[in-house]
């Protein structure tokens, strides 16, 4: 009876082990924000102005991993606007980041890769002179668009950290506001490809179980200029505050002497919602 046993047992673990699913190769995270505060004032002697502000994001990735190869893309996608008395709505954060990197896996911390990003906006943006009641528009939907593509090696030292340096093309495309014209020339383009270096350094850092750092350092250098340093960084704190609600503190830096000879800095502070909906 007891060799009975062991036989039935043995044979519906090997039943069991031949017929469990396989690993998924694809894993994937997507996480949608809400941000919305409103104030109004009615007969408010202490004066004031009315207010109005939102800001939706969405925060995905999608990860193929196998024994070879990994494959990692992820898009970051924002949105919000903001009212102010009666000033009218104006933008606030509005941004499309899009980036795939193909890596193969060669069994040490250094591997070689493919990459490409995408990066540009949603809707018009403008420059605003409230003393003068004037506002010039300075981008538009698509414009502009930055789009780089590189092929190097990455070096993963530990887990929370991940580099790559690359040689690769950054094209620029703009149509109307010159952001990839040449003032050397006198016709005004469209559209400009560099080639150059790239360096992107990913850092992702749980300090503790509810809070998260996170920092993307992007580089890129021309070739018939390298002393011209292009540098975004990109930083945030996220808190968590519960299971649906989160502080989140982020920091974007950006150097590109093309756009603008000083450095451009966005800061914002946010408390909302959140929802992992994958």
């Amino acid at each position: 009876m007891k060799q009975a046993f062991i036989f039935s047992f043995l044979l519906c673990s090997l039943l069991f082990s031949q017929n469990e699913a396989p690993k998924p190769e694809w894993s994937h995270t997507l996480i949608a924000g809400l941000t919305f505060t409103q104030v109004s004032h009615t007969d408010w002697v202490q004066g004031g102005e009315n207010a109005l502000a939102y800001t939706f994001t969405i925060d995905g990735k999608s990860v193929r991993d196998v024994t070879l190869l990994n494959w990692s893309n992820s898009y970051k996608i924002g949105y919000g606007q903001t009212r102010l008395g009666s000033k009218g709505l104006r933008k606030t954060e509005d941004k499309i980041e899009l980036e795939s990197v193909l890596t193969y896996k060669m069994g040490t911390h250094i591997n070689p890769y493919v990459s490409a990003t995408l990066k540009s906006q949603f809707d018009d943006g403008f420059k605003y002179n409230d003393a003068a009641g004037t506002k010039v528009q300075t981008s538009s939907r698509f414009d502009p668009a930055y789009l780089t593509q590189a092929v190097g090696v990455g070096y993963q030292p530990i887990a929370q950290v991940k580099t790559r340096l690359g040689a690769g093309l950054r094209e620029v495309f703009s149509g109307t506001y010159g952001y990839a014209d040449d003032p050397a020339t006198a016709t005004i383009e469209t559209s400009k490809v560099e080639g150059g270096l790239e360096s992107v350094t990913d850092l992702s850092w749980q300090f503790e179980e509810n809070i998260l750092f996170t920092s993307k350092l992007e580089m890129f250098a021309p070739f018939n200029n390298l002393d011209v340093v292009i540098v975004r960084s990109d930083n945030m704190l996220a808190a968590k505050v519960s299971t649906y609600i989160s502080v989140n503190l982020t920091v974007q830096l950006i150097n590109d002497a093309n756009v603008l000879a000083r450095t451009q800095v966005k800061q914002s502070l946010a408390m909302g919602l959140t929802y992992t909906l994958l």
